[in-house]
């Protein structure tokens, strides 16, 4: 004998919805959590250790030289496949590179002269 009342199927765009719903609030949860990490004083500091990169020069496609600022000592790193090693600990830290400013790329002062952004 069949059952006087048998449960009706999810509809489809109430499958759709539930889950778009779900997704925004994940979204919106991340963002939130995201925004407040920023906000919180000591939150990044506390992140990063006290370590700063000063400056990095590449040798190569994966070998690095790196000065590195821990507290008020700089270290001069060597850093490729094999791992990263000390080379050196500097007596006088670095002085502060001034800053760069890049000269525009040949076909960006061209695009731009056509525009008339530079005479």
């Amino acid at each position: 004998m069949p059952p006087a009342h048998a449960p009706a199927a999810p509809s489809a765009a109430g499958t759709i919805g539930g889950t778009l719903f779900a997704l925004a609030l994940v979204l919106a949860l991340i963002f939130t959590l995201a925004w407040l990490a920023r906000r919180i004083p000591g939150f990044s500091a506390a992140r990063q250790g006290g370590l700063r990169v000063v400056t990095s020069l590449a040798l190569g496609a994966r070998e690095r030289l790196l000065v590195v600022e821990v507290g008020s000592t700089q270290l001069l790193l060597a850093s490729g496949p094999s791992g990263t090693r000390l080379l050196h600990t500097l007596e006088q830290p670095l002085p502060a590179p001034p800053p760069a400013t890049t000269p525009a790329a040949p076909f960006a002062r061209v695009l731009a002269q056509h525009f008339g952004k530079i005479s």
